[in-house]
């Protein structure tokens, strides 16, 4: 059973199978008899699973509450300003992890900036349930799913916008299953089409050597992949340095299917072969869009950088700094 818990979801083994299998679909099955039928779960697994059973969010421990990171800022609640024309999705990771919460403002900000008329949901957001499906958690899924489409409807939510691939892929493919219809857009999709709307100027250029690592949520799952490298080209004059492993065909950053919540073994470590990619682009900046991604990039990069400084940073951050 534990070779079950080594899969990120990634689907890299689907999306190049000759035959059509869908792996990880029946991995993910296999987990959900370990955990709803023996209770056979990982320890640390089973502690974001309970968070999320009690708390709404997965990270256990956490002294941040959802609405934190807005500190300073003038972020309207949807049940003060329920007429709003987009929704931000900010995630768990994005209203409670600390590093997580800087990319949250700045994408706020640059909305903002850009006078697009939003809300966040505040304490009634909770997890979208990704990581109790991958877990194999399917009741917990469907808990908070039928939760969190209960309140997007009364409030007549139809647009959304979130930062997070893995609530992205939740909502826009999953959600509709149980009844919940939205346009659902990645941040950096709508953050290109305000810049292409004229919303979003530019008053300075980066130059600096950039690397992007695309999320397998985002690229592989869902196909959104130039958004991104338009976005980066935007706010920088050097070309963006590509990994041998990008676009459909990326490697995964280890942090999927519950894989940020495991353990795993030293040599073994998912992050650790990313960041070896990142290092041989020769780059000095890593850009992400992806929560998870951001931890798991950070934490491979420190142990395989030797020596050398690159930052980690997420691709509102790099808007941030030429608006």
């Amino acid at each position: 059973p534990q070779w079950l818990w080594y899969c990120t979801t990634c689907a890299a083994c689907v999306d190049i199978c000759p035959v059509f299998i869908e792996q990880f679909p029946k991995i993910v099955d296999m987990r959900r008899y370990l955990t709803m039928e023996k209770s056979e779960t990982p320890e640390t697994i089973l502690d974001a699973m309970m968070s999320m059973e009690d708390r709404g969010h997965p990270f256990r421990g956490t002294r941040a509450t959802r609405m934190d990171w807005t500190k300073g800022l003038d972020i309207p609640v949807i049940s003060e300003k329920p007429d709003i024309d987009i929704l931000l999705w900010v995630g768990s990771a994005g209203a409670l992890v600390e590093r997580s919460q800087k990319v949250t403002r700045a994408v706020a900000q640059i909305l903002i900036a850009a006078k697009v008329n939003f809300a966040i949901l505040g304490r009634e957001e909770k997890s979208t349930g990704d990581l109790a499906r991958r877990i194999g958690n399917e009741f917990l899924f469907q808990s908070l799913a039928t939760e969190n489409i209960e309140t997007l409807g009364r409030y007549g939510v139809k647009n959304i916008v979130t930062t997070c691939p893995h609530a992205y892929n939740t909502l826009a493919n999953e959600y509709p299953q149980m009844g919940g219809f939205y346009n659902v857009m990645h941040y950096t999709e709508y953050l290109l089409q305000l810049i292409r709307g004229g919303q979003i100027q530019r008053y300075q250029a980066l130059n600096q050597r950039i690397t992007y690592h695309d999320p397998c949520y985002l690229s592989r799952h869902n196909h959104i992949i130039e958004a991104p490298r338009e976005l980066l080209q935007w706010v920088n004059k050097q070309r963006i340095l590509e990994m041998d492993r990008n676009r459909r065909n990326s490697f995964c950053c280890g942090g999927g299917g519950g894989m940020s919540f495991a353990e795993e073994e030293p040599a073994q470590r998912v992050n650790r072969f990313r960041a070896r990619h990142v290092l041989d682009t020769g780059a000095e900046v890593l850009a992400v869009a992806c929560p998870y991604c951001m931890t798991m990039m950070e934490d491979g990069i420190k142990n395989e950088q030797g020596g050398r400084s690159i930052q980690v940073v997420d691709i509102a951050e790099l808007i941030i700094q030429v608006i």
